[in-house]
């Protein structure tokens, strides 16, 4: 059975009666019921902020997503359990080593999804992030990054150090209106992260409202990215002009289709369209990073399960992950793992990046019972974004403006082949400009 997104994996699951499903899906419908409620201050962003000390002004304020170990400090992981018996990390994470060699502030530890497992944004025991664009209707901020994406977006950082193991940095930034890049895999050390499926699609990646913002955000976590970059920039190529593959996902939504046609053209990409053999392995891979996602999840949380603190929703997404991992089809998923990386390299042997929406739909309202597992998987069809994780290769989420009265922007997705980051951050930079060329020039 072809399984396409969260919803109709849940539905198949739910039709051939496993038992783990049957349970996963009535705790996590109970949840809304029984979760805990905590109320927090400002925006949410924040499990634990501190204020840039006298002296700090013109330092970069750095933020990192609390799944990432900042020595003396819990890593809550989003969760009331490790907040609660969790013991403060003894040293940093590999990925803040350089970071604290540098000129900046670190401001605090930032919001998520428990345990990382979901893709709404949302937090029950911390409280969830405010996403700023939603003008009082309550919109999602996108997750698991969801404290990252409304930190910078809410200026309260200029930089967030981020996770993303199935869109989880670019799907809160393409809900808040911001940067978010997805390092190649294997790129930027894990150690000191926690794991959900560091093996397979764990990456590690800066947020920020701006391009230069994330270059800088890359320079700590890469020493030496900044000239890479600059490098990239100087040769940029006129003529040919920038070749990129535009990628169609059915079920998007045609103003956001158009959004991002409309920054395409504006940046003078040359856009060529990719064939309908490439969309159908996009989607494959697309299922098949997902289940990849959800087994590695359960295998690294599942000791979790008979633990106080952990919320029923999370639990259900944990045990959601127990019908993969031991399954013919998870093996099958890693089998095909390298057809799909092989035919992703001979698309870049054609085009420099391919260019789609982020997200099909806008984000959705948060329900007004909460988070719940139902909520999660159908937040979870709104991205477009696993089968890079599926690939191991780096993708950038950037704003572009989206003629809606709901929500002014939408985000375009970016994708380079492997450790392209400096390339892909300076299309970045060119999609940006067009955009602001355009808007200046219809102002008149």
């Amino acid at each position: 059975m072809q399984v396409r997104n969260g919803q109709e994996l849940m539905l198949s699951n739910f039709r051939q009666r496993k038992p783990t499903f049957v349970l996963a899906f009535v705790v996590g419908l109970l949840s809304a019921c029984t979760s805990p409620s905590r109320h927090h201050w400002g925006d949410r962003a924040f499990i634990r902020y501190w204020d840039p000390p006298v002296g700090a002004e013109g330092k970069t304020r750095v933020a990192v997503k609390d799944i990432i170990d900042l020595r003396g400090e819990v890593t809550t992981v989003g969760s009331e359990y490790f907040s609660k018996w969790g013991h403060p990390a003894k040293q940093d994470a590999d990925c803040l080593k350089y970071l604290r060699q540098k000129n900046v502030c670190l401001v605090g530890k930032t919001n998520l999804n428990e345990l990382a497992l979901g893709t709404s944004g949302v937090n029950e025991y911390f409280g969830t992030p405010k996403n700023s664009l939603d003008q009082g209707i309550g919109l999602m901020p996108g997750g698991s990054s969801s404290g990252c994406a409304v930190a910078v977006a809410d200026n309260r950082a200029d930089i967030a150090i981020g996770t993303d193991t199935a869109g989880s940095i670019r799907t809160p930034a393409a809900c808040c209106g911001v940067c978010g890049l997805k390092t190649t895999f294997g790129l930027v050390s894990l150690k000191g992260v926690y794991p959900l499926s560091p093996k397979h699609l764990d990456t590690v990646g800066p947020m920020a409202k701006d391009i230069p913002r994330l270059v800088e955000g890359m320079e700590l976590l890469k020493p030496g990215f900044s000239s890479e970059y600059e490098k990239a920039v100087a040769t940029t190529p006129e003529r040919p002009r920038i070749v990129v593959g535009r990628l169609r996902i059915p079920g998007t939504d045609p103003a956001i289709d158009r959004a991002v046609d409309d920054a395409l053209e504006a940046a003078d990409f040359a856009v060529v369209p990719l064939n309908p053999d490439f969309t159908a392995a996009w989607l494959e891979a697309e299922r098949h990073g997902r289940i990849l996602a959800m087994a590695d999840g359960y295998a690294s949380n599942k000791h979790l399960l008979s633990e106080k603190g952990i919320t029923p929703t999370t639990k259900a997404a944990i045990l959601l992950g127990r019908l993969e991992r031991g399954s013919k089809i998870y093996q099958e998923t890693l089998k095909r793992r390298p057809a799909w990386q092989a035919m992703l390299d001979r698309t870049f042997q054609k085009v420099d990046f391919i260019a789609l929406p982020t997200l099909k739909q806008q984000p959705y309202k948060i329900p007004w019972i909460g988070r719940h597992a139902l909520f999660e998987a159908k937040a979870l069809t709104l991205q477009n974004t696993t089968a890079v994780n599926y690939s191991g290769n780096p993708a950038l989420a950037v704003p572009v403006p989206l003629k809606e009265e709901r929500m002014p922007v939408t985000s375009l997705q970016l994708i380079g082949p492997l450790r392209s980051e400096a390339s892909l951050l300076n299309a970045g930079r060119i999609v940006v400009e067009g955009a602001a060329a355009k808007a200046t020039f219809s102002s008149r």
